[in-house]
């Protein structure tokens, strides 16, 4: 008896940060994620969606890797709309969006430990 083989199903990017309730907090101001939970007395874990995308925090005192060091690269429809939103919200923008030689028209944004998020899509997408 052959069993179907396995299939990834979904991921959550895991940032260490230095405070959790701080970062779920300005993801959920700034950035316009949702609370999905937090876990620990005092929380120590969290986690943060926005459509499909979902985002779980690790304190710094609960791991030897440190805050700030981790990145993603969220694909987006409607990227200068997104752009106008978090920027309006008083999200930390590197730059404007723009067209890259590399086939995205993208924006960078820092959290406050320092997290870096990409926002793009390629170029001749919808927006």
């Amino acid at each position: 008896m052959n069993s179907p083989a396995p299939r990834l199903c979904d991921a959550a990017t895991l940032f260490v940060v230095s405070d959790v309730p701080k970062a779920v907090a300005h993801y959920r101001d700034v950035l316009g994620f949702k609370v999905g939970f937090t876990y620990g007395d005092p929380v120590f874990y969290g986690g943060v969606e926005r459509d499909d995308v979902t985002i779980h925090f690790q304190a710094a005192h609960k791991t030897q890797r440190r805050p700030g060091q981790g990145a993603v690269n969220v694909f987006v429809t409607a990227v200068d709309a997104l752009y106008d939103e978090l920027k309006s919200r008083g999200a930390m923008i590197l730059q404007p969006p723009g067209d890259r030689p590399y086939g995205m028209r993208d924006f960078d944004v820092d959290d406050p430990d320092g997290n870096r998020l990409t926002f793009g899509m390629g170029i001749g997408g919808s927006d």
